[in-house]
């Protein structure tokens, strides 16, 4: 059934829009360079540096998919929200520092296979190939994810057919990414991750309120399940390890490891930390609390689709003008992810294989408009591959988060601790990871469920493995390298 066309929420909705807009013909201005282009030319303050990394981190899956999956089985489904908090912590605390510093040692390097590049010695240049390619299939694929739930929540909101939903959020994604690239990309996910905070605060609270208290909710929960409030309920070992081990993604996710290169100064990174943190956890429990609250408030009448509960518990507990603000909160969600997506696929194409490997002496002004047309380029194959309304995002979400996990994630902790990591290592950590989160996902379920374990586990453990293995058997790590890696950790 097609939504009914709510004026109120529509008028918050363009606001919002051109809102964003406003940021990337701001920041276009302000764009000279392809640095300033795919980094920001390493000017963000902590700030805009925390809540960027935060939304382009969480994409639609913190306002749709964990209160969605806490509505449907309860509160087991926390382990996810505690592998999450406890991956970004160890990130902060472990690599952000590290690989500010590492990459500007590294002949400035502005994206991740430029880094792995110069970090390994590698003339040969296949590191910095397989390392865009990667990127390159993940992320279209991410991409295409995202503007599916775009397009989803654009059609229940409003009525449109999916096609007009899918083409009206893709063209202002496209837009903004396209003028104003990685400015544009963290101002607005900064104030994105301002509104998506708010609405996850905001929606419980008078949710429980409503209920007549805490104590309404937990009854109500556990009438609809008896075992809804426990996070031990229906678990298994390996079902709390394969929730646990999304924290490892964070590692290897290239969107979110932009960040950490592109701030002011690794002083600034511990204020970056506090309030990345901050932000994350109490975002993480209002999404736990929605899913509760959602449980309780839709018990007689249970949702068709569990990931309605934000959508559906904004509309009966707010008026159509609040509601509108709130539900650009979850277009926030969206659109913070596949900007940065974009702008990580962008640099790929421009820096990693335009200019490494045609057109070395390219100018800044040629390069900035080549990573325009890149944007253009990978949104119109996502937008493409979106067009089947049936796509399944989370599936797909889970899968690119996975890829870049095992992929990146040991090669770039590994690169920034281990003097004696090679350039063989590194690309075999990446084959490895890659190709090991796609077998075991095509060889789901297997006997005694061993291949019903999250793939981002086994990929992570394979890889590190291979890192090691052919870092040792291989040449030794230069005298130019080992007195990199020391600047470093001077």
């Amino acid at each position: 059934m097609e939504a009914e066309l709510n004026v109120p929420t529509l008028i918050t909705f363009v606001l919002y829009l051109i809102l964003m807009l406003m940021f990337g013909l701001f920041a276009y201005r302000v764009t000279n360079n392809l640095s300033d282009y795919i980094l920001g030319g390493r000017k963000l303050g902590p700030g805009v540096t925390a809540l960027s990394a935060g939304a382009s981190d969480m994409s639609g899956w913190l306002l749709l998919g964990l209160p969605g999956a806490v509505y449907a089985y309860g509160m087991n489904q926390v382990w996810i929200a505690v592998g999450l908090a406890a991956g970004a912590f160890l990130n902060w605390l472990f690599v952000a520092r590290r690989l500010r510093r590492h990459t500007e040692i590294a002949d400035d390097a502005i994206t991740l296979p430029d880094f792995l590049e110069h970090r390994f010695e590698d003339n040969t240049r296949i590191l910095r190939v397989v390392s865009a390619v990667v990127i390159l299939v993940f992320f279209t694929f991410y991409t295409s994810a995202g503007m599916v739930a775009g397009a989803t929540l654009f059609e229940n909101t409003f009525g449109f057919g999916y096609l007009t939903a899918l083409l009206v959020g893709a063209a202002v994604i496209i837009a903004y990414t396209f003028l104003g690239g990685f400015l544009a990309v963290s101002w607005t996910d900064f104030l994105q991750g301002i509104l998506m905070f708010c609405a996850l605060l905001l929606v419980p609270a008078v949710g429980i309120a409503a209920m007549g208290g805490w104590g309404e909710v937990t009854a109500a929960v556990r009438e609809v399940e008896p075992g809804g409030m426990s996070i031990w309920h229906d678990m298994t070992f390996l079902g709390i390890v394969s929730l646990l081990a999304w924290g490892l993604g964070y590692f290897g996710q290239p969107h979110i490891l932009a960040r950490f290169m592109a701030i002011r100064s690794e002083d600034q990174i511990p204020r970056a930390m506090g309030v990345g943190m901050t932000w994350m956890i109490f975002s993480l429990i209002g999404a736990v609390l929605t899913g509760l609250v959602a449980m309780a408030w839709f018990a007689d009448a249970p949702l068709d689709d569990q990931e309605a509960a934000f959508i559906m518990l904004n509309q009966v507990l707010f008026n159509p003008w609040v509601a509108g603000i709130l539900l650009a909160a979850i277009l926030a969600a969206i659109m913070s992810t596949i900007d940065s997506q974009l702008l990580v696929s962008s640099s790929a194409l421009t820096a990693d294989f335009y200019k490494a490997m045609l057109r070395r002496d390219a100018t800044e002004g040629e390069l900035v408009w080549v990573g325009r047309a890149a944007v253009l380029g990978v949104a119109a194959i996502a937008t493409l591959l979106a067009m089947d309304d049936e796509s399944l995002v989370l599936d797909l979400v889970a899968y690119a988060w996975a890829g870049f996990g095992a992929a990146f994630g040991p090669v770039i902790i590994l690169s920034l601790f281990w003097r004696d990591m090679t350039r063989n290592g590194a690309l075999a950590g990446l084959v490895v990871g890659a190709v090991t989160v796609i077998v075991w996902d095509m060889l789901g379920g297997g006997p005694a469920g061993i291949f019903d374990v999250y793939e981002i586990l086994p990929g992570f453990i394979f890889a590190t493995i291979a890192i090691v293995v052919f870092s040792r058997i291989g040449p030794e790590p230069s005298a130019a390298m080992r007195v990199q890696f020391e600047r470093a950790h001077d």
